[in-house]
């Protein structure tokens, strides 16, 4: 009976066995990629796909782009187009860049489209740009005439990019920085705003003959100025702030004088104080020296008498003296 059971079941196990192997060997050989790159003119071997399944590298992904590149016209190798995509490129834009490139009759090889894209750069849009030129918009930007007025303009530069120089070229943040420079420069040595105003074309002109694309992954066809306005008087402002600083100045120097003054004074009265407390202290000490003298007899009572009758005519005299000044 087992036999039996066996017997009557081992057709649909072996039927089994061989769909799971064939889509086994159809899933990690990719036999219909193989025909549709045949039918593409793609000459590749099964052996080689079979070694990038090995190599853990999706067939497709490199396939694709060969029967892409072979039908328009390039040749290019399978096993760079697969070291490529193992150092971190992406195949498609290099191939669509190579095919922008050979259509437009721009020299561009595989490795310099390669070493381009592994550059961190976009290879297809430097192509791009090459054919058709970017404009670059500035922001506006401020500078200061001969004569003190300020003056802001902005700027459109007309740029393409230059192929051979974009591995280590600097990039549109550079173009900027160096045309904001020229354009400051350029307004700083004129001589009034109004020379500025009316001829703006001199701006660009002064600035596209520095020769501003030198070391930058551009090239720079035209500098238009788009727009130009008139800011602040910054002469006047700087004279205004001149003048308020000297006044400031002035102020701090006349209330120092008007201290140390306060200070003499203070001084003087400090002294005069001094001196009043000194003649006090020596009037106190006038009884004592004429009791002094009476004892001593060196001074009469006659004597004594005469000197305070005098004191008292002096007083006299003095208060005479002030009520005539009061009633002045």
């Amino acid at each position: 009976m087992p036999y039996e059971f066996v017997s009557m079941f081992l057709p649909m196990i072996i039927i089994f066995v061989v769909i799971v192997l064939i889509s086994l060997f159809f899933t990690f050989i990719p036999v219909g990629l193989w025909v549709t790159a045949f039918f593409s003119g793609v000459k590749i071997k099964m052996s080689t796909l079979i070694g990038m399944r090995l190599r853990r590298v999706a067939p497709s992904r490199i396939v694709n782009p060969m029967i892409k590149a072979t039908k328009a016209g390039l040749i290019i190798d399978i096993d760079e187009l697969e070291s490529h995509y193992l150092a971190g490129g992406n195949i498609n834009t290099l191939v669509d860049a190579l095919i922008a490139a050979q259509r437009a009759d721009i020299p561009l090889d595989f490795d310099s489209a390669a070493a381009i894209d592994l550059a961190g750069r976009n290879v297809l849009e430097a192509v791009q740009v090459s054919v058709n030129p970017k404009v670059i918009e500035t922001p506006v930007i401020s500078a200061v005439s001969k004569d003190g007025i300020e003056v802001m303009a902005k700027a459109r530069v007309t740029v393409r990019a230059n192929i051979e120089r974009l591995v280590g070229g600097a990039g549109e943040e550079t173009i900027i920085a160096r045309v904001g420079e020229g354009i400051v420069t350029t307004v700083g040595s004129s001589q009034s705003h109004k020379n500025v105003l009316e001829n703006p074309d001199s701006i660009s002109e002064t600035v596209l003959s520095k020769g501003l694309d030198i070391g930058t992954a551009f090239e720079i066809l035209s500098i238009d100025i788009a727009d130009v306005d008139i800011g602040r008087n910054i002469g006047a402002k700087l004279q205004m702030d001149q003048a308020d600083a000297d006044k400031r100045i002035a102020e701090a120097k006349a209330e120092e004088r008007r201290a140390m003054a306060v200070a003499k004074e203070q001084e003087m009265i400090a002294d005069v104080q001094a001196m009043k407390a000194k003649v006090v202290e020596a009037e106190a000490e006038v009884p004592l020296a004429l009791a002094s003298a009476l004892r001593d007899g060196k001074l009469g009572v006659m004597d004594y008498y005469n000197m305070k009758n005098l004191t008292a005519d002096t007083d006299m005299r003095d208060a005479i003296s002030n009520a005539g000044k009061t009633n002045k």
